[in-house]
């Protein structure tokens, strides 16, 4: 590393739960923030019981706790929620994902919160905001992937909205969240004033589902249900190999169009007038994709991916796990590293996010267990081992 990490001095406070939020901590934490994860001392974030578990560790909780000191602290109780006014005064970030109203209730609104630290960056994640019909509603990622399109959109034509097996939804609101913050902390250093980030989970998956709501409003275009087609190019699809396999195939770009079709012996085809556009070339998708199906599935796997790879057209294996952690680009890229746990030994996860030449950012240490770090953070705060003790009687912390 030529420099400190690039968010080194950055304080967050992460009392949020589930994925949204405490991802957006995460992304903040891989590039040097110093995270702080506030957990309910007998109600841990819901997270750390998700997906699989290892000798009763849980396995997600590595990654998505990782760069994060671990505070216990019941914020329901007036002792607890003058605990986080106190973290407050001197952090630059707070995350929440309660209800709307919930801070407020508990003594520890904004407002507040700005109170005593006027250049605090609040970012409230919501399934549906901070205001409108909705915004009481209980709501996760499911909802927005199904309220924003998306479902709508994926699955077969003849087939039942889909929705992803993962966090999709959250995921995206993650990203956002974490550059909606970098946005707010420009502010502040600009302008020496925090503020309220209202981010609803139902909003950025919806930015990046394109034009639909233009195309909508100007020509009253539904999208329709394509499977793994696109109403914008073909041939676009996965097909199977010789062996069983699938392949990806995509043809975004007019020039690679023509080189897929060049390789798999139909010349011909490319000076159709139609194969001139992405729009028209889907509207012939079944001739299309008949024939890159027909190609693929008379030769190997190896020979399909290295024709497409020697004729520079556009080409991907579709990988469960086992390929991802054997594929030689990922392995190139250090896209997965391994973390040396406490709990678990040498751990397997995601690297960060991106690459930076001068200030990148590193795995310091895996997800910590539940209220680790309490009393060491709080003493940072001045909070005496006396007082820690008494709290922990009560259950405040």
């Amino acid at each position: 590393m030529s420099g400190p990490a690039p968010l080194s001095g950055v304080r967050v406070l992460d009392v949020s739960t589930l994925f949204a939020g405490p991802l957006a901590a995460t992304f903040l934490g891989d590039f040097g923030a110093e995270v702080i994860k506030v957990e309910h001392p007998t109600k841990p974030d819901a997270a750390r019981g998700h997906g699989p578990a290892k000798q009763g560790v849980n396995l997600w909780w590595k990654t998505l706790g990782r760069n994060k000191r671990t505070v216990t602290i019941d914020l329901g109780q007036p002792e607890g929620a003058e605990l986080l006014l106190e973290l407050a005064i001197e952090a630059d970030v707070l995350i929440e994902n309660f209800r709307p109203g919930t801070l407020e209730r508990w003594g520890v609104s904004p407002e507040r919160l700005l109170d005593v630290n006027p250049r605090l960056v609040i970012a409230r994640v919501t399934a549906f905001g901070q205001s409108g019909p909705y915004s009481g509603r209980p709501g996760f990622g499911s909802l927005a992937e199904a309220m924003s399109g998306f479902a709508a959109l994926t699955g077969e034509p003849d087939g039942p909205p889909t929705l992803p097996p993962f966090g999709l939804a959250d995921g995206i609101a993650a990203l956002t969240c974490a550059y909606a913050i970098a946005v707010a902390l420009r502010a502040a250093e600009r302008d020496g004033r925090g503020q309220v980030v209202d981010l609803a989970i139902i909003e950025p998956i919806l930015m990046l589902l394109g034009g639909q709501i233009t195309a909508y409003d100007q020509l009253g275009i539904v999208q329709p249900r394509t499977g793994n087609r696109s109403v914008n190019n073909a041939p676009r699809n996965v097909y199977r190999t010789a062996q069983g396999d699938w392949v990806a195939v995509s043809t975004s770009s007019q020039s690679i169009a023509e080189r897929v079709m060049r390789l798999v012996g139909q010349e011909d085809v490319v000076h159709e007038p139609w194969f001139a556009s992405g729009h028209s070339r889907a509207e012939h998708a079944d001739e299309l994709d008949a024939a890159v199906a027909a190609w693929i599935a008379e030769r190997s796997t190896a020979e399909v991916l290295a024709a497409f790879e020697e004729a520079q057209a556009a080409i991907a294996p579709v990988y469960d796990v086992r390929g991802i952690v054997d594929d030689p680009q990922y392995r190139a890229l250090g896209t997965i590293q391994t973390v040396t746990d406490e709990e678990l030994g040498p751990v397997r996860m995601q690297n960060v996010l991106f690459r930076l030449s001068q200030t990148p950012g590193a795995i310091r240490w895996a997800g910590r267990p539940h209220g680790e770090d309490t009393a060491a953070v709080l003493s940072e705060i001045g909070v005496t081992t006396e007082r820690v003790s008494a709290l922990r009687k009560k259950g405040v912390v």
